[in-house]
């Protein structure tokens, strides 16, 4: 199974709610994906992880690379809903210093909209 992909936007915050697995077989891929749908009048993204059962490296890359891709330009990004395996995997790697976590998706927008 590979990644797929559903859009929702509430003012000007894209989200895209991630579902499957993502790897080093689909990394490069689920990076075109999430980069297509970005439109210039968004002004935040998160990456919503609840229907996410496994990300490997190549995967925890693509989101740093959005990420600092989001932030660059004065926009907002973030994780939301992530199960507790993958929290660890990026508590271990040291991303969730790097990377906003929200809890769920309500809370990342409401960051977002307060800030």
């Amino acid at each position: 199974m590979s990644v797929q992909v559903k859009w929702e936007r509430k003012d000007g915050i894209l989200i895209a709610m991630l579902i499957g697995h993502i790897d080093s077989s689909n990394a490069d891929r689920f990076q075109r994906i999430v980069e297509s749908g970005i439109d210039a009048e968004d002004q935040a993204l998160i990456l919503d992880f609840e229907r996410v059962f496994f990300i490997s490296s190549a995967g925890l890359r693509i989101s740093l690379v959005m990420s600092r891709k989001f932030n660059e330009s004065g926009k907002k990004f973030g994780l939301c809903t992530l199960s507790d395996p993958i929290r660890n995997v990026l508590a271990i790697s040291g991303f969730d210093q790097i990377i906003p976590i929200y809890d769920s998706r309500a809370a990342a927008i409401n960051a977002f909209e307060n800030s």
